[in-house]
């Protein structure tokens, strides 16, 4: 924007707390958002069941193909200006990137919603953005193309990863950013999920991770990781709605103890039991897969009745329900899913966990209000307090080398 100028904005809107999500799914970190103080103004997706579910529990909705969105149209919508929101949040497809076109484009159709996204931080120009998605992005190599292509464009062009392309097109915009992945566990979240996390600051402040709140040892219970028996024990008598398992998959999970999988199968049946599989490389670590009561859950995923992705419940011979699902991703009980079976338990599967959210929104209010660091003169006792800041930093964070 030509006409941009950062010092009025900063005066004009530092109070500002609004929030423009796209790819907002089920609006799981549209949730921890609001509950660390921001105000998520609308959301947007283009699947009819999530614009649906958004609706339905009362939120401002712009559903269709981000493709389509015009941002000046979307700002009207939200009655703010450019410059005043205070966050855009989201989760664009980015995989499919390859090195055809001008700004290292994309030939997978899915992987221009990345760019899409940046089209909107740019006319938007947000205060802070934040960007997740899957943790192999951090690896994931640009898509290879002809070199009679390359050569047409760029021949000099290298080929990196997916998130050497996003890091530049964020520098292209003048945001300062910080990223890693980030494990849902250490922030009160009942389930191991890893997930990158991207944050960015246009007014180039001391943005950062949010640090972990919960470990899997300490001495007060309320800072230990939160275990599948917490939040969805008292729904066995009472677990709603959930998908079917087959005659002879209920047959061979009834014989898996809590907490264990195919291998826990008598020896003589996991031949017949695993079909093709059973001479598949992979640890295989999702079939016949049965939660255990004492232990946070593994990644919740889309299908939690397939035969590789299975999550039954601890104690019963069925899959999750949406209830216990939405349990897990840390929903509230009252909030209501729309579509189809299928279409809840993807929702719910593909949302960010609302604890790990409000983290991230509680970290970027910090850096904003400038309360994230207690500065001291002297920093006492060194060797132990980095031991336990290292501690958390593992704990808490890891960061693509």
């Amino acid at each position: 924007m030509d006409n941009f100028d950062l010092k009025k904005v900063r005066k004009k809107y530092k109070d500002n707390r609004d929030v423009i999500s796209f790819f907002s799914g089920a609006m799981g970190l549209d949730i921890g958002l609001e509950k660390a103080g921001l105000n998520v103004v609308i959301g947007q997706d283009f699947e009819p069941s999530c614009v649906e579910t958004m609706r339905a529990n009362g939120h401002n909705v712009l559903g269709g193909d981000i493709r389509e969105i015009n941002p000046e149209t979307l700002l009207k919508l939200t009655g703010l200006h450019v410059g005043e929101p205070f966050m855009v949040c989201g989760g664009p497809p980015c995989q499919p990137f390859s090195t055809a076109g001008k700004r290292l484009g994309i030939n997978d159709p899915r992987g221009s919603l990345f760019m899409d996204f940046i089209r909107m931080i740019d006319y938007i120009r947000p205060r802070f953005f934040v960007m997740e998605n899957v943790k192999g992005i951090v690896s994931s190599p640009l898509k290879h193309v002809s070199v009679k292509e390359r050569e047409k464009d760029d021949p000099e062009q290298q080929l990196g990863t997916v998130l050497d392309v996003i890091l530049s097109e964020f520098d292209k915009l003048g945001y300062k950013t910080v990223y890693g992945v980030l494990d849902a566990v250490n922030y009160g979240v009942p389930q191991f999920r890893e997930r990158f996390v991207l944050i960015g600051s246009r007014d180039n402040e001391d943005i950062f991770l949010p640090m972990p709140t919960h470990f899997q040892m300490h001495q007060n219970s309320e800072y230990r990781w939160k275990t599948v028996g917490e939040v969805i024990k008292d729904l066995e008598n009472n677990p709603g709605e959930y998908t079917s398992l087959s005659g002879e998959r209920k047959k061979y999970i009834h014989m898996v103890p809590e907490g264990g999988n195919w291998r826990d199968l008598p020896e003589e049946i996991i031949p017949v039991a695993m079909g093709g599989a059973y001479q598949s490389g992979g640890g295989k670590v999702g079939f016949y897969r049965r939660l255990s009561y004492n232990q946070p859950a593994p990644t919740i995923t889309t299908s939690p009745a397939q035969k590789a992705t299975m999550l039954c419940h601890p104690t019963q011979d069925r899959p999750l329900s949406i209830k216990e699902y939405a349990r897990i991703q840390q929903f509230p009980d009252d909030w209501i899913f729309k579509g189809t079976l299928s279409a809840k338990y993807r929702q719910i599967g593909n949302a960010v966990p609302v604890g790990l959210a409000e983290a991230i929104g509680r970290a970027i209010i910090s850096t904003a209000d400038k309360t994230s660091t207690i500065e001291t003169k002297r920093f006492r006792g060194t060797s132990v307090h980095n031991r336990i800041k290292n501690a958390m930093e593992l704990g808490g964070r890891s960061y693509g080398d």
